[in-house]
């Protein structure tokens, strides 16, 4: 039977996720009200449900660390499994990027204050505070107004270019809260291999840099080609198609690379001896869950695509390329999900399976309960040629297999590097304003534009997360390899 606090625990995880979900629906009602020009929502009212929200969170946070400080028997509880170091810095820096963010957004909307709402100034600042009190302890509509001084561009621009690390922050902050959320009342063991304050480790240690110097490589050309499309298709003119080559190609070109790279992963896996970790460890199930979650994003535009290629009329150059970049986002998805999962439950290295010493069944005996049998001790071993003991065996074999152990710790770690890379790239995109989908009209001709900027409105920001959280899925593997 369970005690009172076990019951008051469930009570109030119920109650919790009760509230989260109202609020969830009511802010995605606001958000999907405002999509329609026929009714009357405005981002206004998103702001304010949003301003509203991050004030309880500010008072419910200020209430919980006051009433710990004044309470002598308060113990300050800390969650070392709400997440890695790498998860937590990264955390640090969208937030610091945010508060900057914060502050562009501020001086953007009080270069117009008098034809403004109060809430789109006030907005930015309780958020800059939201983020330093969370640390302690939004779609942006169109304006009215004409943003004519240089520092208002300044302003605006800044904000603009900003406001992608504002959304990472959000997402590393609900991943972090969630876990934190699932370990109330819970004593958890750290488990061996996975420890969250890792040894600190040069980065390119124990490479063959050919990983890394690849991965810079693609990262390098692949801004590259980001500022030409932009460049491009901002101009407009007949460059947009132009722009549209440049960019498939490079994207089938790293596609078709990480997918080859995380196969190979895969592949020395099966030659890899280390024991699978089976400790219960809820921040690897949440990153498994959010990575095969955050895929589906992506495979849906992915397939969208493909019928929009197949079954539309104009089958030129660039029909050609949008399907096969579809098809490689499929198999990139899927082949990077599958060496990222089976790397996360990797024992750490030299945590080879012990194999115990099978007992010998004695001569001329039969045994009617073989439950019993293994509860007996060994009998005597039968005289046989004299032969190395198995200490003296395993000590061989774990010289000879050393080299190649060290040789797969090596490759494991060039292919960590070079796909997290790869999805960084991959992550800068998208993020930073680079929608193909749009300049690409087979799409568009072939569902229309509301069906598809709604299909894309709602499946890429899954498709911009799952590139960032693969990336710290990506160093994590790297300093468990």
């Amino acid at each position: 039977r369970a005690g009172p606090r076990e019951v008051w625990k469930k009570g109030g995880r119920l109650l919790s996720v009760l509230l989260a979900a109202n609020v969830l629906l009511l802010a995605c009602t606001l958000i999907s009200g405002g999509a329609f020009n026929k009714v009357a929502v405005y981002d206004t009212d998103v702001f304010a449900l949003l301003t509203t929200m991050m004030l309880l969170a500010m008072l419910w946070i200020l209430f919980y660390l006051l009433r710990t400080v004044r309470c002598p028997c308060a113990v300050p509880y800390r969650d070392a499994h709400a997440g890695p170091i790498w998860l937590r810095g990264g955390l640090v820096l969208f937030g610091i990027c945010t508060l900057i963010m914060d502050i562009f957004k501020t001086g953007y909307y009080s270069s117009f204050f008098e034809c403004q709402s109060a809430i789109k100034i006030l907005h930015p600042v309780i958020q800059a505070v939201f983020v330093i009190i969370q640390r302690a302890g939004n779609p942006v509509g169109g304006d009215s107004c004409l943003c004519s001084t240089a520092v208002c561009q300044i302003f605006q621009q800044g904000y603009f270019y900003l406001y992608p690390f504002n959304i990472e922050y959000s997402l590393f902050a609900s991943t972090m809260l969630y876990v934190m959320w699932k370990n109330v009342g819970r004593f958890l063991a750290s488990a061996p291999g996975h420890s969250h304050t890792p040894s600190p480790l040069s980065l390119f240690r124990e490479t063959f840099f050919a990983g890394p110097v690849l991965g810079l490589l693609l990262f390098v050309i692949g801004l590259a080609v980001f500022i030409i499309y932009e460049v491009q298709v901002s101009g407009g003119g007949g460059r947009t198609q132009q722009a549209l080559v440049i960019y498939y190609s490079f994207n089938i070109v790293c596609l078709g690379l990480t997918t080859l790279v995380s196969l190979s992963g895969s592949i020395i896996y099966r030659f890899d001896r280390r024991a699978m970790d089976h400790h219960k460890n809820p921040t690897r199930t949440l990153d498994v869950a959010l990575l095969m979650g955050a895929a589906l994003g992506q495979y849906a535009i992915s397939y969208y695509s493909i019928v929009a290629v197949v079954a539309g009329t104009p089958q030129d150059l660039l029909a050609g390329l949008d399907l096969t970049h579809a098809l490689l986002m499929i198999a990139q998805h899927t082949f990077q999900n599958v060496f990222i999962i089976e790397s996360l439950h990797r024992g750490p290295p030299g945590a080879e399976p012990h194999s115990t010493p099978t007992k010998e069944p004695c001569q001329n005996l039969s045994f009617t309960n073989l439950d019993a049998f293994h509860t007996l001790p060994a009998c005597p071993p039968t005289p046989r040629l004299v032969s190395p003991s198995p200490a003296d065996q395993r000590e061989a074999v774990a010289i000879i297999s050393a080299p190649r152990s060290q040789w797969r710790r090596r490759c494991l770690r060039d292919i960590s590097l070079f796909l997290l890379l790869c999805n960084v790239i991959l992550w800068i995109m998208p993020a930073f304003g680079a929608r193909p989908h749009f300049s690409n009209t087979v799409e568009v001709d072939f569902y229309g534009y509301s069906l598809w900027a709604a299909i894309v409105n709602i499946c890429l920001p899954f498709g911009i997360f799952y590139r960032m959280h693969a990336v710290s899925s990506l160093l994590e593997v790297y300093v468990l390899s």
